[in-house]
């Protein structure tokens, strides 16, 4: 699949989607729009278990928005709208979505990973929401989704001095899942998603909707979101495999069903 912005690679059962605007990976309208169009090409296929999110280069995974055209020209207004819409189609994303922070993520790209189900990000890089050095504010869901992620208070501090996180501190905080060795993240997102494309996908699906729904309702309504898809799962093909496989004490083979 062609794009001019991303590089889009199918590997096994996951797929590799590439932010291809080197040296800073930034982001444009272009860019925002194709990887829309990147999840929705797979967002249904059954083939696709999991989905990788990665930088060219091995500096920056994405240092925010191109400041020379992000914010000129169209309406700005639409641009950060959609933008916003595209980061919570990666957060609601049924199949989970990897981030290989393999370089600094800063403004929009700490907002990209941040919407990532799973953040793999190199050791010696870091993360952080740095607009207001700029005196503008994050647009992409960066002041609600770091605080829900590590906290208010480091969040608020973060936020306002705009601060660059190091790669240890966002892992002790957790806002990432694991720490790679230099040269390496791209390949523990991989063997991370054949990890993922061996479990039950229905599950997988229903534990996105039903943490992300339920973070957001009183205890008796998430529970009882928690129960209606609990009882989901048990009907399905997948349930019954995967019981099976238990008692006779082998591993499961999950179609989705």
């Amino acid at each position: 699949m062609a794009y001019e912005t991303l590089k889009f690679e199918r590997e096994e059962a996951f797929v590799v989607v590439t932010l291809n605007r080197p040296p800073a990976n930034a982001i444009n309208e272009k860019l925002v729009t194709e990887l829309n169009d990147a999840l929705n090409s797979v967002e249904h296929d059954d083939g696709v278990r999991a989905v990788i999110l990665t930088g060219a280069g091995d500096r920056i995974f994405c240092g925010g928005a191109d400041l020379g055209s992000a914010f000129s020209g169209g309406s700005v207004d639409v641009f950060i709208r959609f933008g916003n819409s595209v980061m919570r189609k990666i957060e609601r994303f049924p199949k989970p979505v990897i981030a290989a922070v393999n370089g600094h993520a800063t403004g929009g790209g700490c907002e990209i990973a941040m919407a990532c189900h799973f953040r793999l990000l190199k050791e010696t890089a870091k993360m952080g929401q740095t607009e207001s050095n700029l005196g503008i504010i994050p647009g992409y869901g960066g002041t609600q989704r770091l605080p829900r992620l590590i906290g208010r208070t480091k969040a608020l501090e973060f936020l306002i001095l705009g601060s660059l996180i190091p790669a240890q501190e966002c892992l002790a905080l957790g806002l990432v899942n694991r720490l790679s060795k230099e040269g390496e993240t791209l390949n523990d997102a991989k063997a991370l998603a054949r990890q993922l494309a061996k479990r039950a996908p229905i599950a997988t699906r229903l534990l996105i909707e039903v943490v992300d729904d339920g973070l957001e309702a009183p205890i008796d309504k998430a529970s009882d979101i928690e129960v209606r898809a609990f009882l989901k799962t048990l009907r399905t093909e997948d349930a019954s495999e995967g019981i099976q496989a238990f008692f006779g004490k082998r591993e499961a083979n999950f179609k989705g069903k």
